[in-house]
Formats: C-alpha cells, sequence, structure tokens
C-alpha cells in the first residue's frame, strides 16, 4: 500500500498504465479509420455529405487492436500467478520457521527449567529455600510436563504417520519373502551344485596316484573303490546290489549298475556301469550328493581308477555323451575289451540328462579276461529309467503325497 497513490500498490499502478496505453491505441486506430473513410465518402459521393459516415474499421486496426488486449492480459495474469507463487513460498518459509522456532523454545525452555530446579534444589539442601522459591519451582515444574507431553504427543503423532503408510509394505514384503523361502527350496541345487564341482566332493585331502604300466598289477586294499585324482575323488562303491536298491546306495557312495548287457564287474570283458549324485539340496543329510559334480570337467586319456578285490584297475577316458533318462540302452555295447561308464545327471542342479563317461580299461593286461555275465532278460525291463539325483523339494512333497 503507498499514502501517496490513494493506497494503490506499484503493480495496481502498472496495470493502470497498461490499460491506458491500450485504450489510447485503439482509439487512435479508430480515429484514422474514420477520418480516412470520410474523405473517401467525399470524393465519391458528394451528395451524401449530409448523411452520418460509418467508421469502416480494416484488417490491421483490428490486429492492432487485439494485439494491444493481448499484451494487456498477458501482463496481467502473468504478474497475478507469479504474485501468488510467491505468496505460497512465503507461507511455508514462514511455517517452517515458526515450527523451528517452537522446537528451540522448548528446548530452551526445558535446559532452564532444568537449571533452575538444580539450583533450587540446591538451596534446599542448604537450609536457604523460601516459600516463593518453592512456589516457582513448582510452577517450572509444571512447564516441564506440560512441554514434555508436547513433544511425546508429537512423536507419537508422526510415529502413527509412518506406521500408517508402512503398513501396506507388509503383506507384499512378507509374501516376497515367501516367494524367496520357496524358490531356494526348489532351486537352491543350481547355485551350489556348480560351486562343488570345483571343490573336493568326497571332502578328503587331494590323491597323488600317478600313471601306472599297464603290464604291472597292483595291490591295493580289499575296499572297494572309486578314485579320479583329476576331480580328487576317492568314494566307496557299492557292487552286488539289486537295481530296486541303487538309488538307496548312492546314498552312501557311488553304486554299481547292472542291467543285461552292461553286467561287468572290474577286469571283465564288457561295459562295467558305476553311478552316483551330481547334485542336491543343501541342506540335504547326504554327504556324496555333490560326488559327480566335476564328472563334466573329465576329458579323453584322464584317469580313473576302481580298487577292487585288491587290485586296482586303471581306465583312460575315451569320450563322453550325454543321452535322455529313458536311453537305458546306451549303455549295452558290444566290445571285446572291459569298459567303464560313470554316469550321473546333467546340466548341474538338474536331472533333465544322463552324462556318461566312458573309459578303456589300460591296467592290468585283460589278455585272458572273461566276458561278463549275461543277466536273465527279466531283469531288461525292471528299470525303464537311469538313475537320477536327489527328489527337489516339489518332487519329494509329491512323491510323497503319492507313494513313490
Amino acid at each position: 500500500m503507498n499514502s501517496e497513490n490513494g493506497g494503490q500498490s506499484s503493480s495496481d499502478l502498472q496495470r493502470q498504465a497498461a490499460v491506458a496505453i491500450a485504450r489510447r491505441k485503439v482509439l487512435a486506430a479508430y480515429a484514422e479509420s474514420a477520418k480516412k473513410a470520410s474523405k473517401e465518402a467525399s470524393r465519391n459521393d458528394a451528395h451524401m455529405k449530409n448523411e452520418p459516415i460509418s467508421p469502416k474499421i480494416n484488417s490491421e486496426s483490428w490486429k492492432r487492436y487485439h494485439s494491444a488486449w493481448q499484451d494487456y492480459y498477458q501482463k496481467y495474469y502473468s504478474e497475478y500467478y507469479s504474485k501468488a507463487a510467491r505468496t505460497y513460498i512465503e507461507k511455508e518459509k514462514l511455517k517452517a520457521a515458526r515450527e523451528k522456532a517452537e522446537e528451540e523454545e522448548i528446548l530452551s525452555s526445558l535446559t532452564r527449567s532444568s537449571a533452575k530446579i538444580n539450583k533450587n534444589s540446591g538451596l534446599s539442601l542448604g537450609g536457604n529455600m523460601n516459600s516463593e522459591t518453592t512456589d516457582g519451582s513448582g510452577v517450572e515444574q509444571e512447564s516441564i510436563r506440560s512441554n514434555l507431553r508436547k513433544i511425546i504427543r508429537k512423536k507419537a503423532t508422526d510415529n502413527a504417520k509412518k506406521a500408517r503408510r508402512n503398513r501396506h509394505l507388509i503383506p507384499i514384503l512378507a509374501g516376497l519373502v515367501a516367494v524367496l523361502v520357496v524358490l531356494f527350496l526348489q532351486y537352491n541345487r543350481l547355485i551350489f551344485a556348480p560351486i562343488m564341482a570345483y571343490v573336493s566332493p568326497g571332502n578328503a585331502p587331494a590323491s597323488e596316484i600317478d600313471a601306472i604300466d599297464p603290464t604291472i598289477t597292483q595291490a591295493v586294499s580289499s575296499e572297494p573303490r572309486l578314485i579320479i585324482p583329476k576331480l580328487n575323488v576317492d568314494v566307496p562303491i557299492h557292487f552286488d546290489i539289486p537295481l530296486s536298491e541303487v538309488m538307496s546306495a548312492m546314498n552312501n557312495g557311488v553304486a554299481h549298475y547292472r542291467i543285461a548287457g552292461a553286467s561287468a564287474y572290474p577286469g571283465e570283458i564288457g561295459n562295467l556301469v558305476i553311478t552316483g549324485h551330481s547334485a542336491g539340496d543343501i541342506y540335504s543329510s547326504n554327504p556324496y550328493k555333490y560326488i559327480f559334480s566335476g564328472l563334466e570337467r573329465l576329458e579323453d586319456g584322464d584317469l580313473i581308477y576302481v580298487n577292487y578285490n585288491s587290485v586296482r584297475y586303471t581306465y583312460k577316458v575315451i569320450k563322453k555323451e550325454v543321452v535322455e533318462p529313458s536311453n537305458v540302452a546306451s549303455l549295452v555295447v558290444n566290445t571285446d575289451k572291459p569298459l567303464l561308464t560313470l554316469v550321473t545327471c546333467t546340466p548341474l542342479g538338474t536331472s533333465r540328462y544322463r552324462l556318461l563317461v566312458t573309459g578303456e580299461q589300460i591296467s592290468p593286461s585283460y589278455d585272458g579276461a572273461e566276458e561278463s555275465e549275461n543277466l536273465p532278460t527279466v531283469d531288461r525291463n525292471e528299470e525303464q529309467s537311469l538313475p537320477s539325483n536327489e527328489p527337489s523339494f516339489f518332487e519329494g512333497i509329491w512323491n510323497f503325497l503319492t507313494g513313490n
């Protein structure tokens, strides 16, 4: 407000000046147009000189007229909205400053009150407190309690607002945790099996077995064992078990898998088949669940040892192949040599396919070796698929419900 201008602000004066300028421009345009129209009428029609002349406004005059008003409204509304924005910002700053001042005042009051109470308490101990001091202390204490109630109420309100904001997140987080737990129970072997492929599967010290002369027969312990130096595998082998017990035998090592056409023992002409797990759940108690996890790292020429009946048999890897689980016939090989085939699941962490690693016996010499025993044909249909890894979390539930 300005008393010299009748209480009008500078912005009001600016708007009035803009309106006056626009009005003058419009009147000037009309006057010019009327003057031109009058001259033209007097030249072309002298007999109509006594009639009133209606001014004709050309398009250029209308353009100037509308431009003047558009400029006016543009200035007016731009100033109006900018002023409203400045007012809102000032109010928010004032509100924040007021809240901060109140908090500082409360803290300052608490500090002063605490100091006065400590001082009055000292006087009371000295026997110099009078009734006025006692009354003042009571007022200060009441003020402290009031301020504390305000602070506590404000904190409680803030916490309640935060709790309401976060309440809808609890079901989402709970559902996410449940999904992650289920996924871990079902697919944890996909994470840990590749890691265990490069760790000692049998948790034993590294073997120190060198290649030996194929013409030399080496005496060893009578306990049947499978040894793969490259993978640091040294595990017991379970022989002479029926097909129905192969899966349970793999919980205690690796198992001899015998079918018609692939039923050889170490040293016999034919195919010696040994199967083991490559993956299992991390929470499984089977110590041999990763025993064949590194089997796919074997290459042609790598050595595999089998201890059987106090004799060590040495095999050299000659091929690897991946087959369907139902392709049991892939183990039946027409050969005149003692062969060894290791069977496990692949890819790591799944039971989708079977990996077959085949080796040829190079020690001891198999000249004059006997051919393997032919199993009865009834055994050909006893097992329709090759052994697999331990069932996963959901597979275990399904087997339990179906009684398999």
